[in-house]
């Protein structure tokens, strides 16, 4: 099968090489950024020209975000033999909960989503050192599975596996992880302020989320994320209200 794979940690990362090595004999292509680039969320470099630069075989870089890399490899680099899946991690550390809105590990996979491919994004929810081959092989063959059961539109998967072997699986939900809300003030050495934002990461206590489930219960997390963010339960409460001065459509 062709599988594409990206990142945000960078084209020689070693999550990269490690989800590329979980795919032997199938035909890998890597476009990923040609540095870090982690909690670049969504962004696409509309306003400065974007360079490509091969780095081996079906291997290139980016000087661009991850949404960048995907939005090249499928519109220019494999415009016409879209891959049957992408991937992109394996992340240096965990996407859980709210982490999905900064992360430029998800943003590469929705990408790949927007543009018609079922995509997942793998993280390894681990302090350094790393060993990503645990969390590789089960993408690996989560992706096959995926494929084996394709579904009736392109899926996005966001996936997080603790440290070690996997011991399991579960498919849950977002949970909620927090940094402390922090802002630290500095000075340079010429006097001006600097800021440093973000505290230490914890998580809220929602049972079978995905925090729960990598954290506390030692096991792998599979969420399904959608690309369509409206907030369906309000429809119905703010199509009933006025706005004086304002003639109401009737909505959805």
């Amino acid at each position: 099968m062709r599988v594409l794979l990206s990142n945000d940690d960078g084209v020689h990362a070693s999550g990269l090489a490690a989800l590329a090595a979980a795919f032997p004999g199938d035909e890998v292509w890597i476009v990923a950024p040609d540095r870090e680039q982690s909690a670049s969320s969504h962004a696409i470099s509309l306003h400065r020209p974007l360079r490509i630069t091969q780095v081996g075989e079906r291997r290139f870089a980016v000087d661009g975000t991850p949404t960048d890399a995907i939005y090249l490899a499928l519109n220019h680099l494999l415009r016409g033999r879209a891959p049957d899946i992408v991937l992109s991690g394996v992340n240096h550390g965990p996407n859980l909960g709210n982490d999905v809105l900064y992360s430029g590990t998800v943003a590469a996979a929705m990408e790949g989503a927007l543009l018609g491919v079922s995509s997942i994004a793998v993280s390894l929810a681990a302090r350094p050192p790393h060993d990503f081959e645990p969390a590789a092989a089960f993408a690996a063959v989560l992706a096959r599975s995926l494929l084996a059961h394709p579904p009736a539109s392109p899926t996005l998967l966001n996936v997080n596996v603790p440290p070690g072997p996997v011991q399991g699986y579960r498919v849950t939900r977002l949970g909620v992880r927090t940094y402390g809300n922090e802002v630290v003030e500095k000075q340079d050495p010429r006097g001006r302020s600097y800021f440093w934002i973000g505290g230490d990461a914890s998580h809220g206590d929602i049972p079978l989320s995905d925090c729960n489930t990598v954290f506390d219960d030692g096991l792998a997390s599979v969420t399904p994320l959608q690309l369509d963010l409206t907030h369906d339960a309000l429809l119905s409460p703010l199509g009933d209200m006025d706005v004086p001065g304002y003639r109401r459509e009737r909505g959805p």
